[in-house]
């Protein structure tokens, strides 16, 4: 895989350039937008890792250009701003996935793979669904069958993992790097607390036991919800 590093925190740079050199991997480091563009439109990469904040050109401005030319090389998002709304401002701008800083190597080395078998996007995703829960990326609701659950800002990122992520366990870890950004375990039981306020809200919005605890494991959308 031949990947295009455009990030201005030479540290962060190095650390994923390594990174991928050791998973036998094309790394290509660049701190300034405006280089990133040269490279980005003069040859070709399989995936192309993209800080938001860049001198030069923005990151949010070279993806726009970027899609605007017609290159559909897949882009990863790295970003400081975990708000939802930043999140989708950058879905909407061409992104195919999104990651908050501080991250996991592991973590991006397994968005890096995905992105690239699933190959250029084609659409932005600003809704998500499975079973009767639907969820709009755009206007942060989530409704039951059509009946609105009214979601905190942390239950709405919790319930978007699971929903991202609806055929897979996701471990109390994952949760915890993603939502909150620990990358180790603070000893608190801040995602079981609102994982049962989620439930507790879906449940009253009509899709009753939506979520499954995998015993051990984490938890997982429950198939017949």
């Amino acid at each position: 895989m031949k990947v295009l590093i455009a990030e201005d925190d030479r540290e962060t740079a190095e650390f994923v350039r390594k990174g991928l050199e050791e998973l036998g991997h094309v790394g290509h480091a660049t701190a300034n937008g405006t280089d990133a563009l040269h490279y980005a439109t003069l040859e070709d990469w399989d995936v192309i890792v993209l800080d938001r904040m860049l001198p030069g050109i923005d990151g949010l401005s070279l993806l726009r250009r970027l899609r605007a030319a017609g290159i559909p090389t897949p882009v990863i998002l790295l970003t400081a701003l975990g708000r939802i709304e930043d999140r989708v401002e950058g879905l909407e701008s061409g992104a195919d996935d999104y990651l908050v800083k501080p991250f996991a190597f592991s973590e991006l080395a397994a968005r890096l793979n995905a992105v690239f078998r699933r190959g250029p996007a084609r659409e932005v995703t600003t809704r998500l669904s499975y079973g009767i829960i639907e969820m709009d990326l755009l206007k942060r609701e989530v409704r039951c069958g059509g009946k609105l659950a009214l979601l905190q800002p942390r239950e709405f990122e919790l319930l978007e993992e699971l929903l991202r992520n609806a055929e897979r366990v996701m471990t109390r870890t994952m949760l915890l790097e993603r939502i909150w950004g620990f990358h180790f375990d603070p000893q608190t039981n801040i995602v079981e607390t609102h994982m049962s306020r989620l439930r507790s809200k879906l449940a009253e919005a009509g899709a009753r036991d939506a979520i499954e605890t995998v015993r051990g494991v984490g938890y997982r959308m429950r198939p017949d919800n």
